[in-house]
């Protein structure tokens, strides 16, 4: 427990410190580029009175040192400032969208380690055979086309030649239940509402398999070596002496320690993931934070993009804060400060 308190402090010592410097480096160059965000929100024929007081509503007329000070001490107090395109406070957007994106990303994570987990310990139980070029022909493939690719892949085969899986949105707009919280598919769940449950699953599954395959490949290939290299320890090969089968000593003893490398990376991988969505959601039509940082982006929405850049940073600490803890807790030597 000593070991996990010390990784938790030394943790969100250096968080605050990232978010910090996200949060520096976010304003200033958002400043720095070019074009004006109020002269793309403004009619064109606006007077100079009137651009003068758009820019004071959202203290833009201030010095940079200034307007950093006022933003920054809003997000301390929870106050992400109010969008410029959109005119609404930039949390409550934040707040609607990214449960969406999470469960998507989730969704996409856990398929991709079901999958890349099966094909890794299948391409290692055929190792030295010819199914195992097969098996890393496909991961080949899986890991050279891109998310974006997939996705369009699948509205063509999946939503239009053979239109078995809804194309768009996040769910049946027929559907009239009001929801508590913006995580649609767990509280479908929860409240066994069971049929909703299953059209949200529907409109995920062609996202999510684009956005899985990639990522599924990457942990095949990490993985797969891990394995591989886990499969000529001596423990492994006592295992054999004493008769154990071919699929006991991939799984019941070299699994357990190569899955921390894959841990890791799965970890920083579902970080990636999260930003990853941006296009994905946009083919889809997926009302997740990434079709929102575009607009933002196009519309030069600051407090917006500030918003989200802070989110993304925050929820990348916090996954590999609990790999962190996830590769204490699982190692002893680690977990005992050996």
């Amino acid at each position: 427990m000593r070991v996990i308190a010390a990784v938790l402090a030394k943790r969100i010592g250096m968080a605050i410190v990232t978010l910090f410097g996200v949060a520096v480096v976010v304003f200033l160059l958002l400043r720095v580029a070019p074009g004006d965000p109020v002269a793309m929100m403004i009619g064109a024929g606006a007077s100079a009175a009137d651009v003068a007081e758009l820019r004071a509503r959202y203290g833009l007329d201030q010095p940079l040192l200034v307007q950093f000070g006022i933003w920054l001490a809003g997000v301390l107090r929870g106050d992400f400032g109010v969008s410029i395109s959109l005119h609404r406070d930039v949390l409550e957007l934040l707040s609607e969208r990214l449960p969406a994106t999470l469960e998507l990303a989730t969704a996409a994570c856990a398929v991709a380690v079901g999958l890349g987990g099966a094909i890794a310990i299948a391409g290692t139980l055929v190792r030295g055979r010819k199914a195992e070029a097969a098996v890393d022909g496909v991961n080949g493939l899986m890991l050279a086309v891109p998310d974006f690719v997939w996705a369009l892949a699948f509205v063509l085969v999946l939503g239009v030649l053979w239109p078995v899986l809804p194309l768009s949105g996040r769910m049946d707009p027929s559907v009239g239940v009001p929801f508590v919280s913006h995580f649609y598919l767990i509280e479908s769940l929860l409240r066994g509402r069971f049929a909703i449950a299953g059209d949200i699953v529907a409109h995920m599954v062609m996202p999510v398999l684009a956005l899985a395959l990639p990522l599924a490949a990457v942990i095949v290939r990490i993985l797969k070596e891990a394995l591989s290299e886990a499969m000529m320890q001596d423990y492994v090969l006592v295992a054999r002496v004493k008769g154990f089968s071919e699929s006991r000593l991939v799984i019941g003893e070299a699994l357990r320690n190569a899955v921390g490398p894959t841990l890791a990376l799965t970890g920083v991988q579902f970080t990636f993931l999260i930003g990853g969505t941006v296009i994905v959601e946009r083919i889809f039509a997926y009302p997740g934070i990434g079709a929102m940082a575009i607009d933002a982006v196009i519309n030069r929405d600051l407090p917006l993009i500030q918003g989200l850049v802070l989110v993304f940073g925050a929820l990348f600490i916090l996954v590999n804060l609990a790999v962190d803890l996830g590769a204490v807790a699982l190692n002893p030597r680690l977990r005992h400060g050996g």
